[in-house]
């Protein structure tokens, strides 16, 4: 049996949709995720459709999901998300399949509208065929056609598909009664052609804008066991927006499960979770970066180590700052030690902006820490058993 497409209508939400509800003037809208308990159940029809908007993707992934969603609190506008064929074969099937199959959508999403819309808007050329079929079946209908692409010049469109989207881009254009574009550029390029476009730029009302201005830290390493969440979770609520922490290197998840500071954690925007990466990208990162710091637990396993990402910061000019681990105080020189989460928190306060100001000479303690230095003692010992270095030979 076929199915309907997912439709933005006034219904009760089953607990398994995956959609976004919206409410304005008493009014609730849902847009269904196509593969959700809406999509396979038999939807009511929609009262009042003025207005539909053929989204090329699901809405949650939308690039344009803000203006729709602002279009959708107005009475009489409902979506349509893309149907079991997805637009993109409208451009690649032989055009008499993909015309019969743009046919039979256009009629399930009629069968779901009570009345003939209005208007009729699509974001793509290839949705096309779809309106065309809407809008055959609603006379005085007018069609909107976004543009924010030029989707006629599709870098990866064979020359076959490239002059089939220059066929549906000029049919759409020549029928829209309005053209939002989100360029002054591509208004030109239509006036160009002699239509009318109007300036709609994009908006990204749901982009997160922390203020920012505080701390960037990084934290270079395992993840997992060793890790002490609570003072992360911790230092992440003390500093609020002041804080990005770059997480660079493995995390096991299985070794944190069940731990309710790791899920916070987890779960915080000020953390940025990026995997092993290499030295040479560690390297850059950390210049990126005020300050690096060890987030180990204060226990027996952890206080008498020496982590080696302290001097790893401290090459790039960067110094550390550490729990009050035993270990750590080896390097003095490049760690603050800090007693407790809120010492934590203010140490890495009062390294905010250090990135625009490296540590010069902490770089250059940190580089004369070379292996042949470092091994001096074990150098010393070969000797005196008769055994000499590459160093003698000089």
């Amino acid at each position: 049996m076929a199915r309907r497409p997912a439709l933005a209508a006034r219904h009760r939400a089953d607990p398994g949709d995956e959609g976004r509800r919206l409410s304005a003037s008493g009014r609730s809208v849902w847009v269904t995720n196509p593969g959700g308990a809406a999509a396979r159940a038999s939807l009511p029809r929609v009262d009042r459709a003025l207005c539909v908007l053929l989204l090329p993707a699901p809405l949650r992934r939308f690039i344009l999901r803000d203006q729709a969603e602002d279009l959708l609190r107005a009475p009489g506008v409902v979506a349509v998300e893309p149907g079991r064929v997805p637009y993109g074969a409208y451009g690649r099937l032989p055009r008499a399949l993909a015309e019969r199959i743009a046919r039979a959508e256009a009629a399930r999403v009629r069968r779901a509208l009570r009345g003939a819309p209005r208007v009729v808007v699509i974001f793509h050329a290839l949705q096309e065929p779809v309106a065309r079929g809407l809008l055959d079946a609603s006379p005085g209908a007018e069609l909107w056609y976004w543009r924010w692409d030029r989707y006629e010049r599709a870098y990866d469109a064979s020359p076959r598909l490239r002059a089939r989207l220059d066929e549906l881009h000029d049919r759409a254009a020549r029928r829209a009664a309005l053209v939002p574009a989100v360029s002054e550029e591509l208004v030109r390029l239509e006036r160009a052609e002699g239509r009318d476009a109007t300036l709609v730029p994009m908006s990204a009302d749901e982009f997160p804008a922390p203020r920012g201005g505080g701390v960037v830290a990084i934290s270079l390493g395992h993840l997992g066991r060793r890790t002490d969440w609570a003072l992360l979770r911790t230092v992440a609520e003390e500093l609020g927006d002041e804080l990005v922490m770059l997480m660079a290197g493995a995390l096991h998840e299985d070794e944190s499960a069940g731990d309710a500071d790791f899920a916070a954690v987890r779960a915080m925007p000020q953390f940025v979770w990026l995997g092993s990466v290499s030295d040479a990208a560690a390297a850059r990162l950390i210049l990126i970066s005020d300050v690096g710091i060890v987030p180990f637990k204060a226990e027996p396993f952890n206080d008498a180590a020496l982590p080696y990402r302290i001097i790893k910061y401290a090459r790039v000019g960067r110094p550390t700052v550490s729990p009050a681990l035993a270990g750590v105080r080896t390097w003095a020189r490049a760690v603050t030690v800090a007693e407790d989460a809120s010492a934590f928190a203010a140490a890495l306060r009062g390294h905010a902006g250090a990135r625009l100001r490296p540590d010069e000479d902490l770089r250059t303690w940190a580089l004369a820490q070379t292996a042949r230095e470092q091994n001096a003692p074990l150098w010393e010992r070969l000797a005196a058993l008769g055994i000499h270095s590459e160093r003698d030979k000089r």
